[in-house]
């Protein structure tokens, strides 16, 4: 069986073609990238498929059932995450 992780979270990126002439690799930065990486890790803690942030959920209409307040690695404060209701 395969198993994946999902996670979900809306912001602005900057993305682009990274490296040297013969070997480009496509990567995306920022600050919502950093997030959502949070998320992944607390999604395999949390042994949830799939986990979004608040700001995922408001745009599903509120559908989605909170998980709680989780403190993530590099934030100051605790973030409240979601899964599909």
């Amino acid at each position: 069986p395969l198993e994946i992780v999902v996670a979900l979270h809306i912001g602005t990126v900057n993305y682009g073609n990274i490296g040297a002439a013969d070997r480009l690799d496509f990567t995306v930065i920022g600050p919502a990238v950093n997030l959502v990486n949070r998320i992944e890790t607390a999604a395999k803690t949390l042994g949830r498929p799939i986990v979004m942030s608040r700001e995922v959920a408001e745009a599903c209409g509120n559908t989605a059932a909170s998980l709680g307040r989780h403190r993530l690695r590099g934030l100051s404060h605790d973030i409240e995450l979601f899964t599909p209701g």
